[in-house]
């Protein structure tokens, strides 16, 4: 019961991201108030680096800046943690 609700918990936050990550290179192409820097670290500590690298190759979103790289992969040695 509880490793479903995880893996619920798991899918859904990196769903999140990935969308967020959409709207944050949306709102970047039109020059509007961008989603911080700090949101989507948070969201990818919280579980969501694997929908946060998709996001950013899918949208070609931060592929240039190298800490987002370190960042969503300190994310992704976290996620397993979280269900051991």
């Amino acid at each position: 019961m509880i490793y479903n609700i995880l893996l619920l918990y798991y899918i859904a936050i990196n769903v999140v991201l990935f969308v967020v990550m959409g709207i944050d290179k949306y709102k970047a192409k039109r020059h509007l108030w961008r989603i911080p820097e700090s949101a989507l670290f948070s969201l990818s500590f919280l579980g969501g680096s694997i929908g946060g690298f998709f996001g950013m190759f899918c949208f070609k979103h931060k592929i240039r800046k190298y800490y987002f790289y370190i960042g969503v992969c300190r994310g992704l040695r976290a996620a397993p943690n979280a269900f051991s």
